[in-house]
């Protein structure tokens, strides 16, 4: 019997996994530790309290995006589906700050890698997804 074309189960259950440790990680420090993200940026929060606001409020839906890959798997196909659009957003905010001069341009991409990442991830883990929920 020969195996279809495209993604592997096994790959794909790699990529949602690996997307969502992201995930949990960069979520996690935007909620507790904002202003290490905020500096990383080349921002100073101390100017920019603003920010903490916006990394916690990002930092909070970022956890509960990985959580749910986690918790509902029988919704995890429209998950990853829904996260190629929400990750991809991310990524063309981030060169778009970057071009405006409202982020660092190297900061900026820097950023904007992270949310390619999780785009290439998403995609790969939706595809393996493809005639689920």
């Amino acid at each position: 019997m020969r195996q279809k074309k495209g993604m592997s189960s096994s790959t794909g259950e790699l990529a949602w996994k690996a997307l969502a440790g992201i995930m949990l990680v960069n979520g996690t420090l935007g909620v507790f530790a904002p202003r290490f993200l905020i500096r990383s940026l080349g921002i100073k929060p101390e100017i920019e309290p603003g920010m903490i606001y916006v990394f916690r409020m990002f930092g909070i839906r970022t956890l509960f995006l990985a959580v749910d890959l986690f918790r509902l798997p029988n919704q995890r196909g429209r998950s990853l589906r829904e996260g190629v659009l929400v990750h991809g957003t991310d990524m063309t905010a981030a060169v778009t700050g970057a071009a405006l001069g409202q982020l660092p341009w190297r900061q900026g991409l820097m950023v904007a890698g992270v949310s390619f990442l999780n785009t290439a991830l998403a995609i790969a883990s939706a595809r393996a997804y493809r005639n689920r929920p």
